[in-house]
């Protein structure tokens, strides 16, 4: 079913509530939506004119709407407990002490429960010989700037006082390659490190699967863990720049296997490692030059050319991040929010309406024949947004099936054939200061 089922469905508010509709989504079940509720932070027994379940899909609703007030994103999705929405009971105030109230373990527990769902299942054509394609990876995301949040989240070279202009806090996540849908994630401040991060949930990803990482990952403790205690789960890794290895059979051109010792410090962690690892290396050409991967995939059953063309999938999760921070994001600098929780909340609520989106998208390419990731997820967010604002005025429930319909085949007009190259060259958005941040300075004009 598509997305945006309950705000097509808007009614008399004070007799149908929010809560007991089909909530944003049919994706969701209704149960779900139920026990994310009661993990507000504060509960309340009275009803207020926006509850823990409105205050959810609000959070989510400023993902489709980021350049938009928070008080103009609830007035255009209509959110409210008394009838329809106005500049009264939807004041900034009352709208950010209602956030507060939700906090952040709502959310999260809702992504979480969406995502490990979602990001497993299976489409025509996701399978790589028989294995599911998965990718990790880490991103940034970057806070206001304001005391209580750079002492929690923290920022770039925090030992000393040269410090990045606006604190940072980190997001690790397991994608499905195929779908682009997140399966898994973990936040924390900057200065928790990506691999801690992985570790949380690499127990989760399924058997008869492949794994595709950055160098950044590169850990025995963590790549073992992967594949022990499982059933034909593999991953992919490139060579870290200086890594010492023996060679110890060689399989043919560019493909052999090799041993490396498993660092004291990360035996000293963990005393169940091995001194010494063996692992699959596939060496490769592209454009003139070398690349060299280690994996776990058996070289009885993966020639050297289906590795080295596997691991370019890696970059789907790149596209991940690029669609959450340039489509739904808009190149924002900063998050919007300005406490520690309710940055927390955001982000959350950003992955999840990435989600929503995602899997309507797959829905749609299933729908078409398609592959999922051949639908432009820029115009698909476009358009599922323009449909909430339009469901969400909508008087009467029986435009809703009609609507859902047109909304479904329209985004499968919405298809690539071929990702455009980029129409500038990439650039750091912002560069490290090497001086100290002084807050009290005055602005520059």
């Amino acid at each position: 079913m598509p997305v945006a089922q309950d705000l097509g469905a808007v009614q008399d508010c004070t007799e149908q509530p929010l809560s007991r509709l089909e909530v944003l989504t049919e994706h969701i079940p209704q149960e779900w939506i139920e026990v994310a509720a009661t993990l507000a932070d504060k509960a309340t027994i009275r009803r207020r004119r926006l509850p823990s379940d409105m205050v959810l899909w609000l959070v989510v609703g400023m993902a489709f709407f980021r350049g938009e007030p928070i008080v103009e994103v609830a007035r255009r999705l209509n959110i409210c407990a008394e009838g329809l929405a106005n500049e009264v009971l939807l004041a900034k105030s009352g709208l950010s002490q209602a956030r507060q109230r939700l906090g952040d373990q709502p959310v999260a527990w809702l992504f979480q429960q969406c995502a490990s769902v979602w990001g497993y299942e299976r489409y025509p054509q996701d399978d790589w010989h028989g294995l599911q394609v998965f990718a990790v990876d880490g991103a940034l995301f970057r806070t206001p700037e304001t005391e209580q949040l750079r002492a929690h989240f923290g920022s770039g070279n925090t030992p000393s006082d040269r410090q990045t202009p606006y604190p940072v806090l980190r997001l690790v996540a397991l994608m499905n390659a195929r779908s682009h849908v997140i399966a898994n994630a973990a936040i924390s401040p900057y200065r928790k490190g990506e691999i801690p991060l992985a570790r949380d949930f690499v127990d989760a990803i399924p058997d008869h699967s492949v794994t595709l990482l950055d160098k950044g990952f590169f850990s025995a403790d963590l790549l073992l863990s992967l594949q022990d205690g499982a059933k034909n789960r593999h991953w992919l890794i490139p060579e870290r720049k200086g890594t010492v290895r023996t060679e110890i059979e060689r399989y043919g051109a560019g493909d052999c296997l090799v041993q490396m010792k498993v660092s004291p410090q990360a035996r000293k962690k963990n005393p169940l490692l091995p001194e010494y690892w063996q692992v699959r290396s596939v060496t490769y050409e592209i454009e003139g030059k070398e690349k060299t991967v280690f994996t776990s995939l058996p070289a009885s059953q993966f020639s050297t050319e289906q590795v080295a063309t596997l691991y370019h999938e890696r970059w789907e999760i790149e596209l991940g991040f690029r669609d959450i921070k340039c489509s739904m994001q808009e190149n924002a600098l900063t998050l919007r929010s300005k406490t520690v929780d309710l940055v927390y909340q955001e982000l959350w609520g950003l992955l999840l309406a990435y989600n929503v989106v995602r899997r309507e998208a797959s829905q749609a390419a299933v729908a078409h024949k398609r592959a999922p990731s051949e639908v432009s997820f820029k115009f698909a967010c476009q358009h599922i947004a323009s449909h909430l604002v339009v469901m969400a005025g909508a008087v009467s429930p029986s435009h809703t099936p009609r609507r859902l319909e047109e909304l479904r085949g329209s985004i499968g007009v919405l298809f690539i054939t071929k990702r455009p190259r980029p129409a500038r060259p990439r650039a750091v958005k912002m560069s490290k200061t090497r001086y100290p941040v002084d807050r009290n300075a005055a602005p520059l004009k």
